[in-house]
């Protein structure tokens, strides 16, 4: 592989065409990403994007180590091998739209396997460039209908929950005829899991009593609980439920506060939040993560002044505030006050532990947990905070799983990826059935019920998929909620 590859867009503070020195193989230094030029009009410049396509894909190819991660990269390789030369130069340009497609932005290339990220002289951040990629087309193109319809939502969410049109929409979803429809007019794959919504949402079941302070009285609003913070904690949180979260599967926010509460943490609501953004950032659709950036960061970064540290239960929505805002909006000072003050809530809880702070009177044992660790909490880079938690409870064993699921956002429901999707997610849902354990779980509630549905080829494995004799998958629990059943509240 030649040395003298031109370079990628400069980083700041450094001229484009900079000549790459050295040419070193691989990099021991710690992965850095770059802030992403978004709003620079070259930005959009296709031809300087297939440019840069062609210079990481032909890096790409002379190493070949992430073959087994996301679709992106067989596509890439098999695009490659398909041709009389077997080199990038023979392959058609429209093979690479199919090979951005490919790529659900997990950032598992960046962050496990390339060994030519930043700071090395190469600069490949391929999850970035795929995503400029997706922005182009968005830019160029516009969205088309489907995608926009999956990634509302909020939208989606206030329809399918209002009273009596959620158990309509459910009954229908479960239904094959229901299941068909979808297929035919949004894509959606009928062996794909969906959401199940509540009418009853998670900000209605916590209830008033933890809404912010504009939203009640002092009267209503009563003395908060005093708040012990430690070094690196404030020892009070906002919680930022997620469209998700709040709509389908609110027991999520419910196990929350209830845990941190037993550990003597107040728990409050924002009074206002919007979708985090990674359904619009999955499709390219920026200036879409702009506008919802607008409606969540005022109201986070005046909860953080006002001494909260901020928690969601999504391990996604997690990173688009600790990671991604802040590589699109580097300037903006409420960005980047929202990302040092954002946790992952079993980061959160080991910090607490650390500090001594953790109540360790569990009331119940685990037995053996199969544990999935999802792609966009690894990549938040705080080791396995979950599995250590898990571990303090007395007769509990963990087992570990790092490997994606396969579902990844809309990823997995859509009808042309379903297939790439199970395959990736089919390893994970084997050791779940083999574990034989007493309970399965992920961070991600929708990686969970990937895993779910991948379950069935696998009956009869193990104690682990189990649902009393039926031969049917049993559901996913969810790390907190195991953790509320241990400590029995």
């Amino acid at each position: 592989m030649s040395s003298d590859l031109p370079r990628a867009p400069a980083a700041s503070g450094q001229a484009a065409g900079t000549s790459l020195g050295g040419g070193r193989e691989g990099s021991l230094e710690a992965p850095t990403r770059h802030p992403l030029d978004w709003l620079n009009p070259a930005f959009y410049d296709e031809a300087a994007l297939t440019q840069e396509l062609e210079r990481v894909f032909e890096i790409c190819h002379g190493c070949r180590r992430c073959f087994s991660l996301c679709n992106a990269f067989p596509t890439l390789f098999d695009a490659i091998d398909a041709t009389a030369t077997g080199e990038l130069q023979s392959v058609e340009k429209k093979s690479f739209a199919e090979v951005v497609d490919q790529c659900y932005l997990c950032d598992m290339c960046f962050m496990t396997k390339c060994p030519y990220v930043p700071p090395h002289p190469w600069n490949v951040d391929f999850p970035h460039l795929m995503l400029r990629a997706k922005a182009v087309r968005a830019k160029h193109e516009g969205l088309r209908l489907r995608d926009r319809v999956l990634a509302s939502t909020e939208a989606v969410g206030r329809i399918a929950g209002i009273p009596v049109v959620a158990e309509v929409v459910n009954a229908v979803n479960r239904s094959a005829a229901g299941r068909a429809l979808l297929a035919k007019t949004l894509g959606v794959h009928p062996e794909a899991p969906i959401p199940v919504y509540h009418s009853r949402t998670a900000r209605k079941r916590l209830g008033a009593a933890r809404l912010g302070a504009a939203q009640r009285s002092a009267a209503r609003r009563g003395p908060e609980p005093a708040a012990t913070p430690t070094e690196t904690t404030r020892g009070r949180v906002a919680l930022f439920a997620t469209c998700y979260g709040n709509r389908n599967e609110p027991r999520l926010a419910e196990d929350l506060a209830a845990v941190f509460e037993h550990n003597g943490i107040p728990v409050r609501l924002a009074a206002r939040e919007r979708c985090c953004g990674m359904p619009r950032l999955e499709l390219g659709d920026l200036d879409g993560v702009a506008r919802l950036k607008e409606a969540n960061v005022p109201e986070l970064e005046q909860l953080t002044g006002a001494g909260y540290d901020i928690v969601a239960p999504i391990p996604s929505c997690v990173l688009m505030f600790k990671q991604e805002l802040p590589l699109l909006f580097p300037g903006d000072a409420g960005v980047q006050a929202v990302r040092a003050r954002t946790f992952d809530p079993f980061e959160y809880l080991m910090l607490r532990h650390r500090a001594g702070l953790l109540r360790t009177d569990f009331k119940a044992s685990l037995g053996k947990v199969s544990y999935h660790v999802p792609c966009h909490l690894r990549v938040q880079n705080i080791g396995l905070k979950t599995r250590d938690l898990l571990k303090l409870i007395p007769g509990t064993t963990v087992e570990v799983i790092e490997r994606c699921s396969g579902h990844d956002g809309t990823y997995g429901v859509k009808r042309e990826f379903r297939a790439a999707s199970a395959k990736i997610g089919r390893p994970v849902a084997e050791r779940v059935a083999k574990a034989g354990a007493d309970h399965y779980c992920s961070d991600c509630p929708m990686a969970g019920h990937q895993i779910e549905s991948l379950l069935g080829a696998a009956i009869g494995h193990g104690a682990a998929i189990g649902n009393g004799g039926t031969g049917t998958p049993r559901a996913p629990e969810h790390p907190l909620s195991l953790l509320r059943m241990a400590y029995g509240i």
